[in-house]
């Protein structure tokens, strides 16, 4: 055995490093998501509260509630009834939808640049 100490002190602690926060989800929105952020924020623009609407368009609350929160997948139906309750038609629901799909899955999206490969350094 060496007489010398140990090398303890020329030794760098190792640093687990802290995993990066996750970027924007790079899946696409869902439908149901989508549909449901428009009808809660059409609602809520018209300082509306889901029993009000959910009566307006005579379907139960709980329903409605889910639909909003993104739970449940609403038929034709039931969408049609949900806008015409909120004073849209089906055609301008499915409208903002697309405009909400579209604004949340551009952020998602990489931008371009000069350097889109992996860069080690040595």
């Amino acid at each position: 055995m060496s007489s010398q100490p140990p090398n303890h002190a020329r030794v760098a602690p190792v640093i687990p490093l802290r995993p990066q926060e996750a970027a924007a989800d790079p899946r696409e929105p869902l439908w149901r998501d989508l549909v449901g952020d428009v009808l809660r924020r059409e609602r809520l623009d018209q300082e509306r509260t889901l029993k009000d609407v959910a009566d307006a368009a005579r379907i139960s609350l709980p329903y409605l509630s889910e639909i909003e929160r993104g739970r449940k997948e609403a038929s034709s139906e039931v969408l049609a009834a949900a806008a015409h309750a909120l004073g849209l038609d089906l055609g301008g629901l499915l409208s903002l939808v697309q405009s909400e799909f579209t604004r949340k899955a551009a952020v998602g999206r990489p931008v371009p640049g000069p350097y889109n490969g992996l860069c080690l350094v040595a």
